[in-house]
């Protein structure tokens, strides 16, 4: 089986610099997402969540639902897409 031809630029990073030094990884920086961000996030998602879970169990009985009528939905449900919305921002 005939052997594949090796270029010359393959052969110069398989050895190692000719001056001696070695190269050290280097470190990203990598900070990742603050916990108050992450607190805010799952917050928002829960709140909305809990939101529509009061709407539909209670929400005739409770006044502030009640005036609110069908804004109780988009209200729920936008506190819920926010906090959906923050997850992009995750590091």
């Amino acid at each position: 089986m005939p052997k594949s031809k090796v270029n010359s630029t393959e052969d110069n990073f398989a050895t190692p610099a000719s001056s001696g030094e070695r190269r050290s990884p280097v470190k990203l920086n990598s900070t990742g997402t603050p916990r108050w961000y992450i607190v805010i996030m799952l917050g928002l998602m829960l709140l909305g969540l809990a939101w529509l879970v009061v709407n539909y169990i209670a929400g005739p009985d409770i006044a502030l639902f009640r005036e609110l009528g069908a804004w109780n939905y988009l209200i729920g449900f936008g506190l819920f897409i926010i906090g959906l919305l923050m997850t992009m921002g995750w590091k």
